[in-house]
């Protein structure tokens, strides 16, 4: 991207929650390198941690974490949810027993020189027989295979292992997957590098490939509609998608 307009591109990230971001490279203070995929490094005015689930001690390097802002919150955060303030309290600090510490409820991971990286929600994580998997870490390992371009997975309940990943991925070149033969073999590479980045675990239960995958109109995706789909339920409220056709294909995915 950067060579192609040439112009730098600054990762960050933040909420709605932040008002502004809460990890990123700042680049008019100090000009660190840029590794893609990485918002970079906390942004002066939050005590940032990663912390672990189960006893909400810090985590190591490359350990995955809650990503989580020890207060007081710099200005610009939202302060209280309006004319409720035991309800702000209990929503974002009740996270971590014995810590009064926010929660922005994302999983991330910090490597050795200090570069985070963001995985996904707290709330995106599918039980694999007794394995807590996160979508996106699956998403990722999808996304390694060179022919794809974009993908979600959602969890869908299994009556033997709790539930199992389902992806919905888009390619590169479709060409690729035009017969049910070829659509077969590309299925099967994706699983092969998802066993190689997370080991048959993380492997999703089925690859369906689609030209488009239902987002918002703001591009978020609707994970939650694909889920309920491949589950049998109502997608709910569509008011905001983008495209409708692209639920019409997760529909007519889950039939073949």
């Amino acid at each position: 991207m950067s060579e192609a307009i040439g112009k730098p591109v600054i990762d960050h990230y933040w909420q709605t929650e932040s008002g502004w971001p809460v990890l990123s490279a700042v680049q008019g203070i100090e000009r660190t390198p840029i590794r893609y995929g990485s918002p970079g490094f906390p942004v002066y005015g939050y005590d940032l941690k990663l912390l672990r689930e189960s006893d909400g001690a810090e985590a190591g390097p490359n350990e995955k974490g809650v990503v989580a802002v020890f207060p007081p919150l710099p200005p610009g955060c939202m302060t209280t949810v309006w004319g409720d303030d035991e309800r702000f309290v209990s929503t974002y600090f009740t996270s971590f027993r014995d810590k009064l510490v926010y929660s922005t409820f994302d999983w991330g991971i910090r490597d050795e020189d200090g570069y985070h990286y963001i995985l996904g929600r707290t709330d995106d994580v599918i039980n694999v027989a007794g394995h807590r998997l996160g979508t996106r870490e699956i998403e990722e390992a999808v996304q390694a295979h060179s022919n794809i371009a974009e993908v979600a997975v959602v969890g869908v309940g299994d009556p033997i292992k709790g539930q199992m990943p389902l992806a919905f991925a888009v390619l590169r070149d479709a060409s690729r997957a035009e017969t049910p033969e070829a659509r077969a073999r590309q299925e099967q590479e994706v699983m092969e590098m998802v066993d190689r980045q997370l080991g048959p675990i993380g492997r999703p239960s089925r690859v369906h490939f689609v030209s488009l995958l239902p987002k918002t109109r703001s591009g978020k995706l609707l994970r939650r509609s694909i889920q309920a789909l491949a589950e049998g339920r109502d997608p709910g409220d569509l008011t905001t998608i983008e495209d409708p056709l692209a639920l019409e294909q997760i529909r007519s995915a889950l039939k073949s």
